[in-house]
């Protein structure tokens, strides 16, 4: 499976931090030839030394833009396109995620919440997927969450945006069957990351997978060519189940009751 990647060019978004970050580490391990997407330059480069440390191999490419603006994916498609950057396989790993009431906190968290995990998602896939189905190879590994399969109060938006990019991939998996270009949907759980920084609210490192670990599963995964992937813990697919079978009403309530508990209700920006 290790092999599966060796000397495979892949597009990373949201490589700066947190699981993005792992996925460049554990793909740079595995042989890849990596391009880190982020809005943010100066952890792309110590990404890049860091890789070159352990690895060696020639440098990642580097590419700094911001899905979430209404240029954004523009601006990044044409950068690929005049670098002659070509993606084999294209890993729409970033998202961000509001937390806590929705009529109580800041409307353009919401806004930059869709812009990223919904458009700029869309514009890279429509893009470099058209090119790879003209190839007739490649693959799209688009990154949702266990939060894709249920509403949930406190972090509505948020679940909202990984429903869609589920329905979606879905779809899309099944529209380039025979193309020759894999699509597959990563279902993490909690991740031990910094994705509540700025806000109260904190995720319980007991009850959260590392980075690392949901790297390397999800690459597993989509080496073994899967459909979907529910990467750590082996907990994370069953917690699906619940909101397939139970009615919607009931589904909701207890995702609600969960979040409470867990104080999400409460959430407001951490002072400093």
């Amino acid at each position: 499976m290790r092999h599966a990647f060796t000397d495979v060019a892949v597009l990373v978004t949201g490589a700066s931090k947190g699981l993005g970050r792992a996925y460049a580490l554990e793909l740079a391990r595995r042989g890849a030839r990596l391009i880190l997407l982020s809005r943010s330059e100066e952890p792309l480069r110590e990404l890049v030394a860091e890789i070159r440390e352990r690895h060696g191999g020639p440098d990642a490419e580097v590419v700094v833009g911001d899905l979430a603006a209404p240029d954004g994916p523009g601006q990044i498609l044409r950068e690929l396109r005049d670098r002659r950057l070509t993606v084999d396989l294209l890993l729409n790993n970033a998202g961000a995620g509001s937390v806590g009431p929705f009529l109580r906190r800041p409307l353009g968290a919401q806004l930059g919440t869709v812009g990223l995990n919904i458009s700029g998602l869309l514009a890279l896939t429509h893009a470099i997927g058209g090119e790879l189905v003209a190839r007739g190879s490649g693959g799209i590994i688009n990154v949702s969450s266990t939060a894709a399969f249920q509403p949930m109060p406190y972090q509505a938006s948020y679940a909202a945006t990984k429903a869609f990019v589920l329905s979606f991939t879905e779809a899309l998996a099944e529209e380039l069957r025979g193309t020759g270009v894999h699509v597959m949907a990563a279902h993490p759980g909690a991740i031990a990351t910094g994705f509540f920084d700025g806000t109260t609210a904190m995720i319980d490192p007991r009850a959260a997978d590392t980075p690392e670990r949901v790297a390397a599963h999800t690459l597993d995964d989509y080496a073994r060519r899967r459909a979907v992937s529910y990467p750590g813990r082996a907990v994370n697919r069953s917690m699906t189940w619940p909101a397939r079978l139970l009615p919607r009403t009931a589904v909701v309530r207890i995702a609600g009751a969960l979040n409470r508990r867990l104080r999400l209700d409460e959430v407001v920006d951490a002072t400093s």
